[in-house]
């Protein structure tokens, strides 16, 4: 199956770069090219790719409201967002992951490193470099408990499906998960998914975010690994 793919970023050399690593494998074929966050979002809609390549600065419409704007059209509910930025400031991670993204690299990453963020966004999973992914689960860890009365979202999961979403937020993989529970890799995942259903949320990220919101993660963290 073919990912098809968006880029968006002001500056030529750097979309030409992407294009040529990303032509190396053979299921990615970059569709288009956006240089504004306007443009992006007008692209988007025309083409429907599976995955867009978002920079956060760029000139008019930035990023993160492109972001935002692609995930409320609900013609575009099959498209995900990557941001790829220079920048890795909580300020960029919190409000790029609020804004519906389902992963955030820095332009450092290496060759095969993009290839494989764009086939697991695309698989529906959801990415974030190691550093940002240890980041986020410490910021969330730090943030006030929930108000009172919370958690009521989270009464549509099982007992085994919370208890796995728990893990999820706290930083741990499929692999850990099911060493945790004595379970195999594969339910670890078919629980993740089901809950992703039942709280009627994109992804594996947008699933942490709720968790944490709802109050379901404690003191314990895991900030070990590079999904979350």
């Amino acid at each position: 199956m073919t990912i098809t793919v968006l880029l968006a970023d002001d500056q030529h050399l750097v979309r030409a770069g992407f294009r040529s690593l990303l032509k190396r494998d053979r299921g990615i074929v970059v569709a288009g090219e956006a240089s504004t966050g306007d443009e992006a979002v007008r692209t988007a809609r025309a083409l429907r790719p599976d995955i867009v390549l978002m920079d956060i600065r760029m000139p008019g419409l930035d990023g993160i409201a492109a972001t935002r704007q692609i995930m409320a059209d609900p013609d575009l509910r099959d498209c995900r967002v990557i941001i790829l930025t220079t920048f890795e400031t909580d300020e960029y991670v919190f409000a790029a992951l609020e804004a519906g993204a389902s992963g955030f690299l820095t332009k450092e990453v290496d060759p095969e490193g993009l290839r494989h963020a764009v086939r697991v966004v695309a698989a529906g999973e959801a990415l974030l470099s190691p550093s940002v992914t240890r980041r986020v689960v410490k910021q969330f860890a730090h943030r006030p408990a929930p108000a009172p009365g919370g958690g009521t979202r989270l009464a549509a999961l099982t007992a085994r499906e919370r208890e796995v979403v728990q893990l999820v937020a706290t930083g741990l993989s499929n692999e850990d998960i099911a060493r945790e529970l004595v379970i195999s890799p594969l339910t670890a995942k078919t629980h993740i998914t089901r809950a992703i259903a039942r709280l009627g949320v994109r992804d594996r990220v947008q699933l942490v975010i709720l968790a944490y919101e709802e109050g379901l993660v404690g003191e314990r963290t895991h900030p070990n690994t590079d999904h979350a």
